[in-house]
């Protein structure tokens, strides 16, 4: 069996093209009253339940890190994102889109990345307000 791009194996909601699956755990910081409850919605469909907050203790899959630009510095948010992340897993930084309130520049993405021992992989637009860049930690701490 083969899948080419216009298969109907395309991911079909926002929390799939994120690459969420079922059964994984996705901690989600930052969240106020400005995110996107559809896209929280989407992504906890994705992977068939509720996403865990900062209190949960345990290792995590991924992390979705709502980030503002007045939101304090953005290597520490992303540093406190890898606490509990597992060796290879996967941060979904989600910042304001340019000429939105707090919007965030991709500059500043790209310099604090590397400074938390990040690396900048893809970047999508997730909702008509927010934009999502994924960031990797590296496979191993030694």
């Amino acid at each position: 069996m083969t899948s080419t791009a216009g298969g109907g194996t395309a991911p079909s909601s926002t929390g799939e093209r994120l690459g969420f699956k079922p059964g994984m755990i996705v901690q989600e910081l930052g969240w106020d009253t400005d995110t996107d409850d559809g896209l929280r919605v989407a992504i906890e469909d994705s992977i068939d339940g509720d996403m865990v907050d900062g209190d949960y203790g345990n290792v995590v899959d991924a992390v979705l890190l709502w980030y503002r630009d007045d939101d304090g510095d953005l290597v520490d948010g992303l540093v406190d994102a890898l606490t509990d992340l597992v060796g290879g897993g996967v941060i979904w930084l989600l910042t304001p889109k340019i000429g939105r309130p707090n919007a965030v520049d991709a500059a500043d993405i790209a310099e604090a990345a590397p400074i938390a021992g990040l690396s900048q992989t893809t970047s999508a637009t997730v909702s008509k307000d927010w934009a999502a860049t994924r960031l990797v930690a590296p496979k191993s701490h030694g």
